[in-house]
């Protein structure tokens, strides 16, 4: 009843996952709805969400979902809201953050000068050589991981307890109005 009549080819779904039709202003606004309005407290939607962004800065994509769920988990957080906070790291931000800890954990270790990423950069020498790269990702994606998951926290956490009551009111008001109504309406 509520298919498309013309499924989307792989090419429309890939712009589509890329820049969203309706624009990323909408795409961001229903996210926070979205967010909002899942069960739980604020801590465990707030923990979840910060632990799914906390994940996106490590350098194990394959394994975000199952690793925010995991933290998520074992914190309390809510484990839905870590899946929505994975989507920070997406094709737009993984340069960036990959970059990064890239850079960070090359400081930390003391490798090179923390700048220079080999000439032939491919899959095949990540495979070959990955204490060269992924030793470096993932040192540098822990401390990141760990300042991100902080400042999203409170943040998250402080929107859905305005966004909370905000609603809340707006119910009220339209039970208030809907009682004044219906005691005009019986007055003779």
């Amino acid at each position: 009843m509520f298919r498309r009549r013309r499924k989307r080819g792989l090419i429309e779904r890939v712009r589509e996952f890329v820049w969203p039709r309706a624009g990323w202003v909408r795409a961001t606004t229903y996210m926070v709805h979205r967010v909002s309005r899942l069960q739980g407290s604020t801590y465990s939607i707030a923990a979840g969400f910060a632990c799914g962004v906390a994940v996106s800065f490590t350098p194990f994509i394959g394994f975000h979902f199952v690793l925010a769920a995991l933290v998520s988990w074992v914190i309390g957080g809510n484990i839905l809201a870590s899946a929505v906070g994975t989507a920070v790291g997406n094709p737009w931000t993984f340069p960036f953050i990959w970059y990064w800890i890239y850079f960070l954990g090359s400081k930390l270790l003391g490798v090179d000068d923390g700048y220079t990423l080999p000439e032939t950069l491919s899959f095949a020498h990540i495979f070959d050589h990955p204490l060269n790269i992924l030793l470096p990702m993932s040192v540098g994606g822990i401390p990141t991981a760990i300042a991100v998951w902080f400042p999203v926290y409170w943040l998250v956490r402080r929107v859905i307890a305005t966004y909370r009551r905000a609603r809340l009111n707006r119910i009220l008001r339209r039970a208030a109005a809907r009682a004044a109504d219906k005691s005009q309406e019986t007055r003779p």
